[in-house]
């Protein structure tokens, strides 16, 4: 069982249940002072605003027991992914490097983003190397930055690109350090990623009828 891990002001819990059902992923939505982490084999931080994004997006819900029992979570290699606000909230709790900045034109980005895989060695993206993917994006602080540009080189997996996997400014929404849209710790268990997956999950409600979310969520199948 995934465990979906909700704090005040997330807001994507649901559709992250009903993508990760699409996908064939047992799942259930865990409000954040339930959470038992002997309990489940792997965590979602959904997107959202947790805690208002008072202080810096994330960085309330980073400081809670909560995310403590993640890192021991993380720690045992079992999957740990935060998308949008989530990401937000791995990087404020230090189980990724880096910041997300406000993007750079200042101004909440709502689009969909081709992206281009890098890593194949994680959890989400297996076997998907150098595959070109459609996912939206909605953020005001989503600009990935960190100080250390070589830890960038070898840690990110998705990059911003155009249809054809090209990598260029042009195609860059929000300014990211290496048009970077996704970063992993070393082991590949612990992904961070401003793009949605549940948002392309369903023909219905995707653009152009995209469904790629799930190539990245039926991974998590096997942990469960």
């Amino acid at each position: 069982m995934i465990a979906i891990i909700k704090f005040p002001g997330t807001t994507c819990e649901t559709d992250v249940y009903k993508a990760l059902v699409e996908a064939g992923v047992p799942a259930i939505i865990v409000k954040y002072k339930d959470f038992d982490p002997d309990k489940y084999k792997g965590v979602i931080l959904p997107g959202g605003f947790s805690f208002g994004d008072y202080l810096r997006a994330g960085s309330i819900a980073a400081s809670t027991e909560t995310m403590k029992r993640v890192k021991e979570m993380a720690e045992e290699g079992k999957p740990v992914i935060g998308i949008c606000n989530g990401f937000q909230i791995l990087v404020e709790s230090g189980l990724l490097k880096g910041a997300l900045l406000p993007n750079l034109k200042l101004r909440f980005i709502s689009k969909w983003v081709y992206l281009k895989v890098i890593r194949a060695d994680t959890i989400l993206t297996k076997d998907l190397e150098n595959k070109v993917i459609k996912m939206p994006i909605a953020h005001a602080e989503g600009r990935y930055y960190v100080d250390d540009i070589e830890y960038a080189k070898t840690h990110m997996v998705l990059q911003y690109s155009d249809e054809n996997g090209n990598i260029n400014e042009n195609v860059n929404p929000n300014g990211s350090l290496l048009n970077i849209a996704s970063i992993a710790n070393d082991e590949g268990n612990v992904i961070g990623m401003m793009p949605h997956p549940e948002r392309a999950s369903f023909k219905l409600t995707s653009i152009d009828g995209s469904t790629d979310g799930l190539l990245l969520l039926r991974r998590l199948s096997k942990w469960v």
